[in-house]
């Protein structure tokens, strides 16, 4: 179950749009943003500007897909922007169609206008249909399927198969992605700094700062993980952008804060890393249950102080 803000009057959301895109395909799949007020923007920093201001309660934003990785501009402003916490995530299957203006034919297509994301997804399709196109880069995928009816020089534009029930377009062709399994992970972020409790199948970002550029550096930030049996589903560098040589990770770690294992690791990074951000830890949008080896049970870690208090303490042994 995705924790969520409570649905009242008052409350407005902030998506990439406009209408017919994934962001708001994931966006529908909030129960409590359901019959409020959704606000279309035009891009990541936009979203994450409305959440901050007040503006908006929470902002839908792509943050990773399984062909092309994270999503750059939503992992570097959630490192630069304060006060941001991840309240849930939300899977969106990926697969485009090819539109255009009504009357148009596949063997009239001579120009597409498409995002370079979504692009990028549909080379193989292309190359083997329309070898001799030109591409014409676009801001979002709904923005190259609208720009046909806007005077764009474009014969055609790859889309989000959604995009007719939006705009008068038709279809030329269906599922031209090149990976039928292609997924984009979405993140619903808030300022709400509630924890909502484990539910055995959770999952708990950070972005962290390597201390220093040495040899090293990485293996320790890592073993931070392994060595309390706390399994990372992605982890990837970004430049902090002050000097050569400095990184900063973004980190997905199965399990919640409240797990002994996870906060145990936590710590140590706190020890070890001049900058620790947590983005939050809320359940796994595939609900699929944290597995990890029994002697990184709550129980162990727990017992383990138990000692060392008793030690400090000067209890006699039992």
């Amino acid at each position: 179950m995705q924790t969520e803000p409570a649905a009242d009057q008052n409350r407005a959301y902030s998506y990439l749009g406009p209408a017919g895109t994934f962001t708001e395909a994931a966006l529908k799949q909030v129960a409590a943003a359901v019959g409020q007020e959704w606000r279309s923007v035009n891009n990541v920093g936009e979203a994450l500007a409305d959440v901050t201001s007040g503006r908006s309660t929470a902002a839908m934003i792509a943050i990773e897909n399984s062909v092309e990785g994270g999503v750059s501009a939503t992992q570097d402003a959630l490192a630069t922007v304060p006060g941001l916490r991840i309240i849930g995530e939300y899977l969106v299957s990926v697969n485009f169609v090819l539109v255009a203006r009504p009357g148009t034919t596949l063997a009239g297509v001579t120009t597409i206008n498409a995002h370079p994301v979504a692009y990028a997804q549909c080379h193989t399709w292309l190359g083997e249909n329309l070898p001799a196109h030109a591409h014409l880069p676009a801001s979002s995928n709904v923005q190259a399927a609208s720009s046909l009816l806007d005077g764009s020089i474009a014969d055609a534009a790859i889309a989000p198969p959604g995009i007719v029930d939006h705009y008068g377009v038709e279809v030329l062709a269906r599922d031209i992605g090149d990976n039928q399994n292609a997924v984009t992970r979405f993140v619903l972020v808030s300022r709400s700094r509630v924890l909502p409790e484990p539910t055995g199948a959770d999952k708990t970002s950070l972005i962290i700062e390597l201390p220093s550029d040495e040899p090293g550096a990485l293996l320790a930030m890592l073993e931070q993980f392994s060595t309390r049996g706390v399994n990372l589903s992605l982890i990837e560098s970004r430049p902090i952008g002050d000097a050569l040589g400095r990184y900063r990770f973004v980190v997905d770690i199965d399990g919640h804060i409240r797990d002994e294992r996870v906060a145990d690791a936590l710590l140590g990074l706190r020890r070890f890393s001049p900058n620790v951000i947590f983005l939050g830890s809320y359940p796994r949008a595939d609900l699929q249950a944290v597995e990890y080896h029994a002697k990184y049970d709550d129980g162990i870690f727990i017992e383990a102080r138990d000692w060392l208090r008793g030690l400090l303490s000067a209890e006699p042994e039992a």
